[in-house]
């Protein structure tokens, strides 16, 4: 049976031209263990094959970073399969699929995901820090002075009622 051989390298600064050592891999694993409890190699190694093309830090970032589509795409399957399970306000959900409490609110309103418990919110049409939250449609009309109809004709199409826009938002 053939070993392996393989280089020992500086990981934090690869060079494969100026190997620490070369070797079989069982010896050279062993002597990598040894020389850096040791403290005689400060500095974490990396055993590689000969031959290796030398490779930078930021290209090897790059290639595992996550393709923020997929990334959302997974955190809505998670943040359905928990609302599936029973979780139906945002911060069950959040606790529950260990994603941002923030990030699962973003998500919800971003793609409208289908929650049960829901809220009616209506946001001053000249002074977006003016919002009114209710749970109850009743409570928002006594507010506001709006009939029913006309908030609920509103929140459809995200219209404006008495100088609010209305919408529909998930339960905190």
């Amino acid at each position: 049976m053939t070993e392996t051989q393989v280089l020992v390298i500086n990981a934090d600064r690869p060079d494969i031209d100026h190997p620490l050592a070369i070797g079989p891999e069982p010896e050279m694993f062993k002597l990598a263990q040894h020389n850096y409890k040791s403290g005689e190699w400060p500095f974490p190694v990396r055993l590689v094959k000969p031959g290796t093309k030398p490779w930078d830090d930021a290209t090897y970032l790059a290639s595992m970073k996550q393709d923020p589509k997929q990334g959302e795409r997974e955190d809505i399957k998670a943040i359905r399969q928990a609302h599936k399970h029973g979780k139906h306000s945002l911060r069950q959900i959040a606790e529950s699929t260990a994603i941002e409490f923030k990030r699962v609110k973003d998500l919800v309103h971003k793609y409208s995901l289908p929650l049960t418990n829901d809220y009616w919110r209506a946001e001053k049409y000249n002074n977006p820090d003016e919002v009114i939250a209710y749970q109850t449609l009743a409570r928002l009309c006594k507010r506001i002075g709006a009939p029913e109809f006309s908030i609920r004709q509103a929140s459809m199409s995200n219209g404006i009622v008495n100088g609010y826009y209305i919408s529909r938002g998930p339960k905190v």
